[in-house]
C-alpha cells in the first residue's frame, strides 16, 4: 500500500505558519493537525498562542487543547495520537496538514525515532525535573546536559527543563546522546511521504512579527490568563515552561514591572525562534518560502504546485 502523502509546515514562531496551513487546507480539501508541545494543553490558549477560531476560518484544526496541564506528554504519545488524527482524517478522504514549530513532534510523526520508545525511569525524571525549579538548579541541570550532549545543550535553553531533563535521561538509559539518536532517526524512513515547507523571513521581520504578536496577545488577556493559570498553579506545572508565563508572573507579584516582563517575553520569544530556525536549517527535508511580500494565499499556492511536481497531478488529484 502507498504511504499517505503528508504536507508539513514547519518553522519558527510568528512565521504565519497557520495561515499558511488553513490557505493549504482550502486549495486541497485538508485538516490541520497541529505540531505544537505548548498548543496541546487545555487552558493555555494564549500563551501557546493557539489559533482563533477567526484564524481557522473554518478549517478542522485538531490535536490543540486536549491534554490537562497537570499531565505529563512525551513525543511518543504525542507520535501515538498524532498518527491516529492523521488517520482518521485520510479515512474521511481529506488531506492532514501537519503544522507547528515544535520539531522534535514533526519528527516523531514522519521519523521513526527509537529514542522516544526507550524504557523511562520515572523517578530518575522527577529528581532531574525537582533539580530544575530553582534558577541555580536549572544551570546545574543544563551544565550536566552540556558535558554529555553540548550540541542538544547549545538547543535547549536552560529553562526548558522538562527537555533538558529528557535529553540527560535519554542519555543515561541508552547511553547514547538525544543527538545521536536523532541522527541515526534521520537516516531511516518514515511511514508517510512528507512534504516540509517553512515560510522564510528577513531575521528583523520575523523580529518585528514576534513583537506584535506578543503585544496582541496582551490585548487579547495574557496577564488575565497568568494570574489564572498561577491561582492554581499545583495544577499547571506545564505552564511555567511557556514563554510568557514567569516573566509575567514575576510582574503579577510586583517582582518587575509590567513593561519589563512584556520586554522579556518578547526575548525569550525572539531566542526561541532562533533555537527553532537552527533546528529546521538542519532537516534538508524543509523546503524554505520566501515570505517577504507575499500572502498566506500565495505561498499555499506554491506549496500546492509544489506537492504536484514531487508526486504526480494525477496521484495529487484522486488524493487531493
Amino acid at each position: 500500500m502507498e504511504k499517505q502523502i503528508l504536507p508539513v509546515i514547519a518553522g519558527p514562531t510568528a512565521s504565519g505558519k497557520t495561515a499558511c496551513a488553513v490557505a493549504l487546507c482550502r486549495l486541497i480539501t485538508g485538516e490541520v493537525v497541529s505540531a505544537d508541545s505548548m498548543q496541546i494543553y487545555a487552558g493555555m490558549e494564549i500563551l501557546s498562542a493557539a489559533p482563533t477560531a477567526d484564524e481557522m476560518a473554518g478549517v478542522p484544526h485538531h490535536m490543540i487543547g486536549f491534554v490537562d496541564p497537570s499531565r505529563g506528554y512525551s513525543a511518543d504519545a504525542y507520535r501515538t495520537d498524532a498518527r491516529a488524527c492523521i488517520a482518521d482524517i485520510a479515512a474521511r478522504g481529506r488531506v492532514p496538514v501537519l503544522c507547528g514549530g515544535t520539531g522534535l513532534y514533526i519528527d516523531a510523526v514522519t521519523r521513526p525515532m527509537r529514542f522516544s520508545s526507550q524504557r523511562s525511569d520515572e523517578a530518575m525524571h522527577r529528581q532531574l525535573m525537582a533539580m530544575g525549579q530553582t534558577p541555580e538548579g536549572r544551570r546545574q541541570l543544563h551544565g550536566m546536559l552540556r558535558q554529555v550532549d553540548p550540541e542538544s545543550a547549545d538547543r535547549l535553553h536552560e529553562n526548558d527543563v522538562r527537555r533538558v531533563s529528557r535529553a540527560i535521561l535519554v542519555y543515561r538509559l541508552t547511553g547514547m546522546t538525544l543527538t545521536e539518536h536523532t541522527r541515526l532517526d534521520r537516516q531511516r524512513q518514515g511511514d508517510f511521504r512528507e512534504i516540509i515547507f517553512a515560510p522564510d523571513w528577513p531575521r528583523e521581520l520575523l523580529y518585528r512579527r514576534i513583537d506584535a504578536r506578543v503585544d496582541e496577545m496582551l490585548k487579547n488577556g495574557l496577564v488575565d490568563e497568568v494570574q489564572r493559570l498561577m491561582a492554581d498553579a499545583q495544577r499547571h506545572p506545564t505552564a511555567m515552561q511557556a514563554i510568557g508565563y514567569k516573566e509575567i508572573a514575576a510582574a503579577l507579584r510586583g517582582e518587575i514591572t509590567l513593561e519589563h516582563a512584556v520586554y522579556l517575553t518578547k526575548k525569550a520569544s525572539r531566542n526561541l525562534a532562533k533555537r527553532q530556525l537552527t533546528w529546521f536549517r538542519r532537516d534538508p527535508r524543509v523546503i524554505w518560502l520566501a515570505a517577504e511580500g507575499e500572502t498566506a494565499q500565495s505561498l499555499a499556492e506554491q506549496m500546492k504546485r509544489a506537492i504536484i511536481e514531487r508526486f504526480g497531478e494525477k496521484t495529487i488529484s484522486q488524493e487531493m
